[in-house]
């Protein structure tokens, strides 16, 4: 899954990734095009913590542009 935000002209991207080997990844791509990889064994702590990365984007004034993509 795929989101995009966007603040002042600038972009940033979260991603949710299925491992072929179990588990899951969070990728997020920020403004300058840095990418932060998490992680994580189960869908549960995934689900905390790419809900605290969006809450955190939303309350610094990035906003969702467009709908998740899968």
């Amino acid at each position: 899954m795929l989101w995009w935000f966007e603040r002042e002209g600038r972009h940033m991207r979260v991603e949710v990734l299925h491992l072929p080997a179990g588990g899951f990844e969070l990728r997020i791509l920020d403004q300058n095009g840095a990418e932060y990889i998490e992680q994580f064994p189960d869908a549960s702590d995934l689900a905390k913590r790419q809900q605290g990365v969006q809450v955190a984007l939303i309350a610094q004034g990035w906003k969702r542009s467009g709908e998740w993509l899968l």
